[in-house]
């Protein structure tokens, strides 16, 4: 029924607000209840006050003496009541009309305005109290509580006052829910055009982020998000201009050659043939690149992990690459202990050592050298592969490992990425280092 999520807000919070104001009107009833009942116990205080005056009073002069009841009666009035008093004949002594008519003019305003006996209720129900002395009934009292006045305004009071507090906070929850809930989903309807942004292909939009609460922190990793896949479509696009410009070169040549052959301009001899060999070389690697990163994330799902000795394994590897480094004049260096080991998958680790040897060989220059480093670090085994070459661009280093990402020597831009790939399947990382034109580190930790 309510589709905004604005609107939702709003009467939730609207709603706890009246629950939380309607607790109010509980506890009113609560404390009026309490009230009363307090009321209650003075005023059945009172009226043993008054028996007890009556019969002291007959006690004091053997009889009922008119000029004490008179006394006890405007007393009883100031206490708030109503009395009549009545012998063991049910003939009435005295009452509080004559009683206050017994008295001067002056003393009857003045009773009168303190006890209000001119507003009381008529009809008032009486309610009887016996009186004793020694064990013997000597009379009654009829006594009836006078309009309690000051009660009446007390509670009117209260009752003006809670519906004043709960229309000014009413109206303030209200103001706020409505605050309030705008600004809960201002936020989400930036994530929400964002991401119509992005899903219509505006990869460059992003949310603005305010505070630092949870919303906060779901626009940051939306705008993270959305980075990654600004940087990753650009990548896409020169993956795809790259590829294109490597697939022409050979498939030109490959075209040009067969063409020349059917309108005979060259021979259909071997050494042509080998060029046209040669041309679909090129091709397949390109192919086999890319195939080999489908693997690797493929594989990466699927290790095989076990701990192993590092140095043979390493010293293997180096070894048959020995032949490679001598042939270009660089030198290849191993140094790691020999009772070190590890846990991963070999085949795994050999892909990716033999991937940073490959780059390292190729950015190394005759008479240069390869360091091959391992040791326990911290936090797991440290493998470090360096070179002296000829190292990697500042700008380049935070992209090397992005997919498709090719720096100044060209290149698909998949090594490092199938690298990264095996590694973080390990639970492991990978960072690199350079100095222009002094080499690049790569560091590799696997956690124990």
């Amino acid at each position: 029924m309510f589709k905004s999520l604005w609107l939702k807000f709003v009467i939730l919070l609207i709603t706890v607000s009246l629950i939380a104001l309607s607790a109010a009107f509980l506890l009113r009833e609560l404390m009026l209840k309490d009230f009363r009942e307090y009321l209650e116990g003075e005023r059945e205080d009172r009226i043993y006050w008054i028996t007890a005056a009556m019969e002291s009073s007959y006690d004091k002069n053997e009889g009922w003496s008119t000029k004490d009841v008179v006394e006890d009666m405007i007393w009883a009035l100031m206490l708030g009541f109503d009395v009549r008093l009545y012998d063991m004949k049910g003939e009435v002594i005295m009452d509080t009309e004559r009683a206050i008519n017994a008295q001067s003019q002056a003393v009857v305003r003045r009773v009168i305005a303190l006890s209000d006996f001119d507003e009381r209720r008529t009809g008032e129900k009486f309610l009887p109290y016996p009186l004793f002395l020694g064990g013997e009934q000597i009379g009654h009292l009829e006594v009836s509580l006078l309009s309690p006045r000051k009660e009446g305004v007390f509670v009117a009071r209260s009752d003006r006052l809670l519906l004043v507090s709960l229309l000014v906070l009413g109206g303030f929850a209200i103001i706020f829910s409505v605050f309030f809930s705008r600004k809960l989903t201002f936020p989400i309807k930036g994530l929400t055009r964002a991401a119509t942004d992005i899903s219509g292909g505006n990869l460059k939009s992003r949310v603005k982020i305010s505070g630092n609460d949870e919303i906060a922190q779901l626009s940051d990793a939306f705008n993270r998000m959305a980075q990654s896949l600004e940087i990753q479509e650009s990548l896409r696009r020169k993956l795809t201009t790259n590829i294109a410009h490597e697939l022409r070169t050979p498939i030109s040549a490959i075209r040009g050659e067969l063409e020349a052959m059917i309108d005979g301009l060259i021979p259909i001899d071997k050494e042509h043939l080998q060029s046209l060999y040669a041309e679909i070389g090129r091709l397949r690697k390109i192919i086999e690149g890319i195939e080999e990163l489908s693997q690797a994330e493929a594989s990466s799902r699927y290790l095989r992990k076990t701990i192993f000795p590092l140095y043979p394994f390493l010293e293997g590897i180096s070894g048959r690459f020995g032949m490679l480094f001598a042939e270009k004049g660089v030198g290849i260096e191993l140094s790691c202990d020999e009772k070190l080991t590890i846990n991963a998958d070999p085949d795994r680790l050999s892909q990716i050592i033999i991937n940073l040897l490959s780059n390292a060989l190729k950015a190394t220059e005759s008479g240069g050298n390869v360091m091959i480093t391992a040791n326990e670090g911290p936090t797991g085994t440290v493998i470090e592969v360096g070179d002296s070459g000829s190292g990697i661009a500042d700008e380049d280093i935070p992209f090397i490992f992005e997919r498709f990402y090719r720096g100044a020597k060209g290149g698909l831009g998949i090594g490092l990425t199938i690298v990264r790939e095996l590694i973080e399947a390990h639970g492991g990382t990978i960072t690199a280092r350079s100095d222009a034109g002094k080499g690049a580190v790569f560091t590799l930790t696997f956690p124990v």
